[in-house]
Formats: C-alpha cells, sequence, structure tokens
C-alpha cells in the first residue's frame, strides 16, 4: 500500500521584528501555515507581543507526498473591525527538512526572513518542524552515517531531536547582519 501522504508536526515559536508601513506590529499578530490550497491552519492570536510575538503553537497537518513548499503567513487583526493584514510570508522549501543532511523524524529549528506583500524584508519567523511517516527516523540515519548524528543534540537526556537550522540572530541592528 502506496502512502501518498506524511504527517507534518510544525511548532510556530516566534517572529522578529514584524512590520506594518514602516511601523511595528503592536498587537495581534497569527501566523497562518498552508501545506496547498486546501490544507492550512493558523497559529493562536498573540494579544501582546508586538513585533516580537511568540506562539509556541504545534499545528498537526497531512502533506502530501509531492508537495514542494510550505507557506507560512505571518497576519494581523485590525481590533473590533475583524479585518486582517499581512505582515509578510515565507515559503519553506520542503528540501529543508526532508532528505539531504536533515533527518528524518527528527525535530529540526530553522528560522526564516520574512517578505511583506511587495516583497521587501520585514521579519523573520522561526519554528520547529518534524516529518513523520518517512523512511528512516534518526536513530536509523545516524547508524547509516557510522554511528556519527547529523545536526547539533538538544539533550542528550531526552529524544528530543537535533537542531540542524542555522539560527539568525535578532541581537543587532536589523541592517547590520541579515540581507
Amino acid at each position: 500500500m502506496e502512502t501518498k501522504s506524511r504527517t507534518l508536526e510544525i511548532t510556530i515559536l516566534s517572529a522578529e521584528d514584524l512590520r506594518i508601513g514602516n511601523k511595528p506590529v503592536k498587537k495581534n499578530a497569527f501566523v497562518v501555515v498552508s501545506v496547498d490550497s486546501f490544507n492550512n491552519k493558523a497559529t493562536k492570536i498573540n494579544r501582546d507581543g508586538g513585533s516580537y510575538p511568540s506562539w509556541n503553537d504545534k499545528l498537526v497537518m497531512d502533506m502530501p507526498m509531492q508537495t514542494v513548499f510550505i507557506t507560512l503567513q505571518v497576519k494581523c487583526c485590525k481590533g473590533s473591525s475583524g479585518g486582517e493584514k499581512t505582515v509578510g510570508f515565507a515559503r519553506i522549501p520542503v528540501t529543508d527538512f526532508v532528505g539531504g543532511y536533515s533527518p528524518v523524524n527528527c525535530l529540526q529549528y530553522l528560522s526564516y526572513r520574512l517578505r511583506d506583500p511587495k516583497g521587501l524584508k520585514n521579519g523573520i519567523i522561526n519554528v520547529c518542524l518534524r516529518l513523520k511517516g518517512a523512511l528512516r527516523d534518526c536513530s536509523s540515519q545516524a547508524a547509516s552515517a557510522g554511528g556519527i548524528g547529523l545536526g547539533i543534540p538538544i539533550d542528550s537526556r531526552r529524544d528530543l531531536g537535533v537542531v540542524t537550522g542555522i539560527p539568525i540572530w535578532s541581537g543587532y541592528p536589523a541592517n547590520s547582519l541579515v540581507r
């Protein structure tokens, strides 16, 4: 029996330096994750995180085998009017967390540059991904690599996965490092 989809666990951790029209976001930010045009889920609204919101929301979704990108859209609610404004979006290639140097079935912490609707840089989003239902897991992949695990272990006492992404630090002015 052939599998037509896998289970994607994506935890939306936080975002950094979100702006709307060059002004910092004040509140009510949330993230919509889209696997395809019919399959999307949203985080809860962060009411007071401002331009540095955190959610730590785990979303579990079916991801078809032919999926090439996952889209993350950071949006903002406009108070009582109920309208939404897109703050920024990122398209994550599935190859960033499946195959190659990325262990399958392991947690992977990644950060992506957000682009506003005009295509301009507009903050960073931090996520944690795990794809389930794949052929090999972390331990079998590490064993096949001669016992050397790929990535940096998060915690050797528990099976929490490995860090394979490269963090984008925000401790510096936005224009100095990330371009």
